[in-house]
């Protein structure tokens, strides 16, 4: 099936030379280092403000939800993601109380983690993993409990903290979330996949309410502007950016064997390109000053225009005037004092991106060109990679041939839906056809999530349950 891997040359080509036995190298030309690192007192001290362009006392409550949707150590970008931006906010004046952070948290204790008890966001960045509150970790990060949570539901909760969103109608929330995703779907640890539809139904529940009076979503993942395109409202008080359009990949970044790549001893992409944009763009701007649409054209600009000129759309939604807004009112402002120095710079341009769904690959790769030859490490890795190339093969070749069975060789089911704001029409069907496939074929993994607008599509064509069976159990039985 032509185009169904997503990965890049380069790590074909290493995967061929590892599994032959010969050896291999990973480089990158990138011109441009790290952004460099500001010294305190270009950080900004105040403490509160409004969502006007005047800073001035704000009423309500700041609210926070943090989200890191996968789990494994060749995950380590998204819970470092998290914790960073944890920090941010914890800096900006919000109190634990009124942060609730999702994550699986089974990195920074890691057998594999070169600093056992640190987890970094950057290079030569700090611990973020430090204070972090553990609300919902392990196996209580979930969909139903995210849903719990934004609708301050704490009778439907299942573990964690049992922190929700008791927010009132002056309160703003700010909703981070960054995960493997999908045409009309992103990631969780356990059980169902986070549906667009039944996100952004959440999301109008929160709304009718009336417990928040404005809120922005920032969204990190492949395809993430599909969880929002065509379903999200403009008069919801609700402004979302997204790292991709509804049709692209997302991107890790400072990953091993790039520039700039982690410190000694990391086997992982430590940060994600939209998520590092926005997050080193807080780190060093006024957030009493910043507007929301400012930091968007900063990412937007930063994400696209990497120095090997990769990267992805970053994609507005919902309540376009609400970006102008400034960022702590959602976010806070650094500390107690008053005084303040702004930099009018912004972070520099990242050298090489690592495509987010072959990442793992990529760790698995450097796990076994670190570990020494011989070693129980070298052929523990080499396994995990030859694991997961034949997994892929083998997601690739059963849903070319489901597709075969329904439609003919000759049909393309992942052609984008020509004229249409959204991705299926009901929405009942696509995920009875994720659940029957992953019930007769295994799980769809990280990789194979690539294929759910095939699923989609099926859906808009007319498939059935009963024919989505017969193929699925002639295919994988």
């Amino acid at each position: 099936m032509a185009g169904h891997l997503c990965g890049t040359f380069l790590i074909f080509i290493a995967i061929s030379s590892l599994i032959c036995g010969s050896s291999w190298f990973l480089c990158a030309n990138a011109s441009r280092l790290m952004p460099s690192e500001f010294p305190e007192d270009f950080i900004i001290h105040v403490d509160s403000g409004s969502s006007s362009s005047t800073a001035t006392e704000q009423n309500g409550t700041r609210w926070a939800v943090l989200v890191a949707g996968s789990y494994g150590y060749q995950n380590y970008r998204h819970q470092a993601d998290v914790c960073h931006a944890y920090q941010i906010l914890k800096k900006g004046g919000l109190k634990d109380e009124n942060i609730i952070v999702f994550m699986y948290d089974d990195i920074a204790f890691n057998v594999q983690n070169p600093r056992p008890g640190v987890i970094i966001n950057k290079p030569d960045g700090p611990d973020v993993y430090e204070g972090v509150p553990k609300d919902y970790t392990g196996t209580n990060v979930t969909a139903a409990n995210l849903y719990a949570v934004i609708l301050g539901n704490k009778t439907a909760l299942t573990g964690g903290s049992g922190k929700v969103l008791d927010s009132g109608p002056n309160d703003n929330i700010f909703i981070y979330y960054t995960d493997h995703g999908a045409a009309g779907i992103i990631g969780m640890p356990e059980g169902d996949y986070v549906y667009a539809n039944d996100l952004v139904d959440v999301l109008k529940q929160k709304h009718e309410a009336k417990s928040y009076k404005d809120m922005v979503f920032y969204l990190e993942s492949c395809e993430s502007g599909s969880m929002f395109e065509g379903l999200l409202p403009n008069n919801i008080s609700i402004y979302a950016t997204t790292a991709a359009n509804a049709t692209e990949n997302s991107w890790g970044t400072y990953c091993p064997g790039f520039n700039p790549g982690p410190p000694a001893g990391y086997t992982t992409c430590l940060g994600d390109l939209y998520s590092i944009s926005w997050m080193e763009d807080c780190d060093i701007k006024d957030l009493r000053r910043e507007t929301f649409e400012q930091q968007y054209e900063a990412v937007r600009k930063r994400t696209r225009n990497t120095t090997e000129g990769l990267g992805s759309h970053v994609t507005q939604y919902g309540n376009l005037n609400q970006a102008n807004d400034l960022l702590f009112s959602y976010m806070g402002s650094n500390d107690n004092s008053t005084s303040h120095t702004q930099s009018e710079s912004s972070p520099s341009l990242l050298g090489s991106i690592f495509n987010q769904r072959d990442a793992d690959l990529l760790h698995f790769l450097v796990k076994s060109s670190k570990a020494p030859i011989g070693s129980d490490e070298r052929h523990e890795a080499r396994e995990e990679l030859r694991a997961e190339v034949d997994r892929r093969k083998r997601i690739d070749d059963n849903v070319d041939q489901i597709r075969w069975r329904l439609f003919g060789p000759e049909s393309d089911l992942k052609n984008i839906r020509p004229q249409s704001p959204s991705l299926v029409d009901d929405w009942s069907c696509f995920k009875m056809l994720v659940t029957t496939y992953e019930k007769y074929c295994g799980s769809l993994s990280d990789y194979g999530m690539q294929y759910t607008r095939v699923f989609a599509n099926m859906c808009n064509a007319g498939v059935t349950k009963e024919r989505m069976i017969a193929a699925s159990t002639q295919t994988c039985s």
